[in-house]
């Protein structure tokens, strides 16, 4: 969207009358904007001013004799000017520290730790997507036989936190070949992770079957089932539905049922929601911007986690598009920050 369209009168227009509609969540009127003395010019030159923008897109009138509201254009222009004045200049940041408590050594506690803080703190849903293990570096792996078809994988990562995870497996392993599977890694791959692991057994495959057929055919087989069933299933961790349930004036609720049950299918939402981690320091996506299903009445702020070498994943809150943006962007933005000063601080 081009902000050039725009003349400055036009931009004040528009960010007031989104402001009001965000606070009281109805109509607003030109007289509404005239009384509150916040532009100076009259209710008839404010009409004319909102009849440009809702021609523009950027405002719509649902009843001939209501105000208008913002409609997602509207919102965009309001949250794209918000970000200039809100997010402030990066820079270090201390770590969640009486947060989070005895999580710090454990991975998932702290990120279902930092998914509860943004509940919290917004009064809206909090998520966080966890990263895929295949993708972390570590220090040391060890698998472990749970069952007969489980292994336990225990990672120490390269920036000191404990990972686990219990992996369903077709592939039959007695103790024995998980440990002699370690030991091999641990030695060949220390601070590089699963994914180059595989990669390296793929490609080295021929050598290695001289030596070590039985083990490398197993591991092989075993990092290919867990890697097609981590492309399937992302892992979230979800605080807050009741919050947003709480506000069934802001959704439709027919809607809201289709959303809470595209929660329940928490694989599906991280896979979709894993598509929006970047650089960014944070981003805001509202209504269908997100082409997620059954969302189109809610706003998602997100940003990312990670090391200085490495996104981890992405965290943030779904609430209403009425959502406080000059209050949740830097929000998503600290703890974001927080969350990996504490992941880089891990000792």
């Amino acid at each position: 969207m081009k902000t050039t369209a725009l003349k400055d009168k036009d931009r004040q227009a528009l960010n007031l009358i989104v402001e009001n509609y965000l606070k009281i969540g109805k109509p607003v009127s030109s007289g509404l904007l005239s009384q509150k003395r916040e532009l100076p010019d009259s209710p008839a030159t404010l009409r004319n001013i909102m009849s440009k923008l809702e021609v523009m897109g950027f405002l719509h009138q649902p009843h001939t004799s209501a105000g208008r509201v913002p409609t997602d254009k509207g919102l965009r222009f309001y949250v794209n000017h918000l970000f200039e004045t809100v997010l402030p200049d990066a820079g270090p940041t201390s770590p969640f520290g009486g947060e989070f408590g005895g999580a710090k050594d454990d991975l998932d506690a702290l990120l279902a730790r930092a998914s509860k803080v943004l509940a919290e703190q917004s009064d809206n849903l909090g998520f966080v997507i966890s990263p895929r293990v295949s993708s972390i570096q570590f220090r040391y792996l060890r698998f472990v036989k749970v069952g007969e078809d489980r292994v336990l994988v225990i990672l120490l990562t390269t920036f000191n936190m404990v990972l686990t995870e219990v992996v369903r497996t077709d592939v039959y392993f007695s103790q024995s070949d998980l440990d002699g599977a370690s030991e091999y890694i641990n030695q060949n791959f220390r601070g590089k992770n699963l994914a180059v692991v595989r990669e390296h057994l793929f490609r080295e495959m021929p050598s290695y079957r001289r030596r070590y057929e039985l083990i490398v055919n197993k591991l092989v087989d075993f990092l290919k089932s867990y890697f097609l069933r981590e492309e399937k299933e992302g892992r979230i961790f979800l605080q807050g539905t009741a919050r947003l349930l709480d506000k069934p004036e802001l959704f439709d609720m027919e809607r809201l049922k289709a959303l809470f049950r595209n929660f329940e299918e928490r694989a599906k939402l991280a896979n979709l929601l894993s598509e929006f981690i970047s650089l960014d320091r944070v981003k805001v996506l509202i209504g269908s911007e997100s082409n997620v299903p059954d969302i189109e009445d809610c706003s998602l702020i997100l940003s990312h986690y990670g090391t200085q070498s490495q996104v981890l994943g992405s965290l943030g809150i779904i609430g209403p598009k009425r959502i406080p943006y000059e209050r949740i962007i830097p929000l998503v933005d600290s703890i974001a920050k927080q969350l990996s000063q504490t992941i880089s601080h891990a000792t």
